[in-house]
C-alpha cells in the first residue's frame, strides 16, 4: 500500500501550483525533467511514495516523492504512469546519469504528469520533503491570510501579529503541548498562562484534564475553533488546531488579555490558523537546524566576523537599524559557587561560563521566549549559560532587562545577571555593545560573589550605571598578564598567603577598601582593630608592603584586586 492517504481538501492544504512550489524551494534542489502540460497543476499535498506500489486512486493534486527511482531507469516510466492513473500532479525522482530514459518522457507525455529531478548533492529525501511541504504551506497561506513582513518561522512575531488579529493573548503550541511562542503581555497573565509560559509547556496535570475530558481529542480531529469555558480557576480559552493537509502541526490558544475576548475572536482565530500553517511547517521541518544556524549567525554578527553583513541577513538583523545588546547569564543558585568556567570570553578576560544545567536551560528558554514576545524584531542567541538579546530601536531604557530579571525570579532556584550595552547605531558597533553588556554581567556576578553573607539575588544594570566598574575590569584584564610576569613586595605577600594560609592579603585589601579606617576594616573582617593593625605592621616588616607609601598602596590595590578575581 502507498505511504500516503487521501489528501485533505481544506483551504490550508491547497492554493499552490507546481510552478509556485518550484519558485519557493531553494535553487538547485529540483529540476524540471518533463512538463508536457505545463506547470500550472494545483498541488494539495506532498508525500513519500514507494515506486513498487500503485498509488491509490483519488490522489489528485499530490506530489509524489518516488524514493529509490531515478530518471535514467526504465522503471521510472511505470512510476509516472501509475501516478497518472491516480491523478497525481507531479512525481519527483532522483536525477540519474546520462539524461532521462526515453520511456519516462513518453510516459509523461501520455499522462500529463510533471516529472521533477532531485539533483542537489548531499540532500536526502527527508530534506526535500520538508522544503516542498514548507513551500506548499507558504502558498496555502498567501493572500488575505498571510502575515506581511514576517520571516518564515518567526513564531514570536507570528504570535504578536495573531494577538492583534484575534484581540487576545496568543500561545503557539506543538502537538505535545510544548510552548513554541507567545504574544507580548500587556496585562498580568492569568495563572494558567503564567504556569504554561514559565514551564515551557502546559502543566502535565492540565494536559491530563483536557485529555480525560475529551477536549484534546476533539481539538486534533476538529477543523474548527473550540471553546474551553472559564471556570473558578482559569479564564475562557479558544483553541484551534493548525493543519497542513492531514497532518496536525500544532495549535493556537487565545485568552482574554485583561478583558474578555471580542465577538469576532472565533472567526479571527480561524484566519489565524491558516496564517500559521507555513510558519509551523517551517518550524517542524527546520526548527532546530534553523535555530542553530540563526544562533551561529547572531554570534558572527556580535563577534564582528568578516561575513557579518551576510550573517545579519540570515539572522533577521537589519543592518542600518540601531540595536542595544543585552547579555544574560543564568545559574542554579544552589551551585553558584561551584560553577566551572571554560574557554575565555570573546574580547575580554573573566572566563566564559560553561555549559548550562537543567535549571539554567529552563530559565534561558523562558527568557528567550519573553524577549522575542516583548519587543517585535528582537533577536536572541544562546551559548552555554549565556543568552544575548538584540533589542531594536536603541531607545530601551533597561525596561526589558528589568522585566526579564523579574521573570527569572519566578523560576525556582535560578539566578540571572543581565547587562544592557550601549546603543549600537549599525552592525559594526554591535560587537562593542555586546562586549560592554558582558562586562556589566561580570560586574554584577563579582558583586554577588563578594557579598557571600547576603542572599543571592538576580540583578540587572545598564552599562551607564556601572561605567567606572567596567573600565576597571578592562584595565585589570590588560594588566593581569603583566602582573603575573613581575615580582615585588605584593607578590611575596600573596605567595606567603597561598603557601601558609595566612590572611595578610585580606587584611591589606580590607584596609584599602575602607580608605584607611582601621575600625571599619576590622569590623568587616570580624577581628579587633588592634589585630588588624598588627597584621598590617607584619606585612610591612615581612614583605615591605608599606601602606604609607602612595605607590605601594596603588600596587597593593591592583595586585590584591587581581588575586581576588574569580
Amino acid at each position: 500500500m502507498s505511504t500516503h492517504g487521501r489528501p485533505d481538501r481544506s483551504p490550508a492544504a491547497s492554493g499552490a501550483t507546481v510552478e509556485q512550489l518550484l519558485a519557493r524551494v531553494p535553487p538547485g534542489v529540483l529540476e524540471v525533467v518533463a512538463a508536457p502540460a505545463g506547470l500550472g497543476a494545483q498541488v494539495t499535498e506532498v508525500t513519500l511514495h514507494d515506486p513498487g506500489e500503485e498509488p491509490v486512486p483519488g490522489a489528485e493534486g499530490l506530489v509524489l516523492l518516488a524514493i529509490g527511482a531515478d530518471t535514467a531507469s526504465p522503471a521510472a516510466a511505470d512510476v509516472v504512469r501509475g501516478a497518472g492513473r491516480a491523478g497525481a500532479a507531479a512525481v519527483v525522482l532522483r536525477q540519474g546519469h546520462g539524461g532521462p530514459d526515453p520511456g519516462l518522457l513518453a510516459a509523461a507525455g501520455e499522462t500529463g504528469v510533471v516529472v521533477l529531478g532531485r539533483h542537489r548533492a548531499g540532500q536526502g529525501w527527508t530534506e526535500t520533503l520538508g522544503q516542498l511541504r514548507t513551500a506548499l504551506a507558504a502558498g496555502g497561506a498567501s493572500g488575505p491570510v498571510a502575515v506581511d513582513g514576517l520571516r518564515l518561522g518567526d513564531l514570536a512575531g507570528l504570535a504578536n501579529a495573531l494577538a492583534d488579529l484575534v484581540g487576545g493573548a496568543i500561545t503557539v503550541e506543538d502537538p505535545q503541548s510544548q510552548v513554541l511562542a507567545y504574544s507580548r503581555m500587556v496585562h498580568e497573565p492569568d495563572a494558567m498562562r503564567r504556569l504554561t509560559i514559565l514551564g515551557q509547556q502546559v502543566p502535565r496535570w492540565r494536559v491530563a484534564e483536557l485529555r480525560e475530558s475529551g477536549f484534546l481529542q476533539e481539538l486534533w480531529h476538529s477543523g474548527d475553533v473550540l471553546r474551553l469555558p472559564a471556570d473558578d480557576r482559569f479564564a475562557e480559552r479558544l483553541a484551534i488546531a493548525v493543519r497542513l493537509g492531514s497532518e496536525v502541526l500544532g495549535s493556537l490558544w487565545a485568552a482574554g488579555d485583561g478583558r474578555p475576548l471580542p465577538d469576532g475572536a472565533v472567526a479571527a482565530l480561524r484566519t489565524a490558523a491558516r496564517a500559521a500553517v507555513p510558519h509551523l511547517a517551517h518550524h517542524q521541518t527546520w526548527g532546530r537546524a534553523a535555530a542553530r544556524a540563526r544562533d551561529a549567525a547572531v554570534r558572527a554578527v556580535l563577534d564582528g566576523a568578516p561575513h557579518a553583513a551576510r550573517s545579519a541577513h540570515e539572522a533577521g538583523i537589519e543592518p542600518d537599524r540601531p540595536y542595544r545588546v543585552l547579555a544574560i547569564e543564568a545559574y542554579d543558585e544552589r551551585a553558584f559557587g561551584e560553577r566551572v568556567f571554560g574557554e575565555q570570553s570573546l574580547g575580554e578576560g573573566g572566563g566564559f561560563p560553561g555549559p548550562a544545567g537543567a535549571i539554567e536551560q529552563r530559565v534561558l528558554d523562558v527568557l528567550a521566549l519573553q524577549a522575542a514576545a516583548d519587543r517585535s524584531g528582537s533577536v536572541t542567541a544562546r551559548s552555554g549559560r549565556r543568552l544575548h538579546v538584540l533589542v531594536p530601536g536603541g531607545l530601551d531604557d533597561g525596561g526589558l532587562g528589568r522585566r526579564l530579571v523579574e521573570t527569572a525570579r519566578t523560576v525556582p532556584h535560578s539566578v540571572v545577571f543581565a547587562g544592557v550595552g550601549p546603543t549600537a547605531p549599525d552592525l559594526s558597533s554591535l560587537p562593542a555593545s555586546r562586549e560592554e553588556a558582558e562586562l556589566v554581567v561580570r560586574v554584577l556576578r563579582e558583586r554577588a560573589e563578594g557579598d557571600g553573607a547576603g542572599p543571592l539575588e538576580s540583578a540587572w544594570a545598564d552599562s551607564s550605571e556601572v561605567a567606572a566598574e567596567t573600565v576597571a575590569l578592562r584595565m585589570l584584564d590588560r594588566l593581569e598578564p603583566l602582573w603575573e610576569a613581575l615580582t615585588g613586595p605584593v607578590h611575596a605577600l600573596v605567595e606567603h598567603d597561598r603557601t601558609h594560609g595566612s590572611g595578610y592579603g585580606a587584611s591589606v585589601a580590607a584596609y584599602l577598601d575602607a580608605f584607611g579606617d582601621a575600625r571599619r576594616a576590622a569590623e568587616r573582617l570580624g577581628v579587633h582593630p588592634n589585630t588588624l593593625r598588627y597584621r598590617l605592621r607584619r606585612a610591612r616588616e615581612l614583605f615591605g608592603v608599606d601602606l604609607s607609601d602612595p605607590t605601594m598602596r596603588l600596587l597593593a590595590a591592583i595586585g590584591l584586586r587581581l588575586v581576588r578575581r574569580p
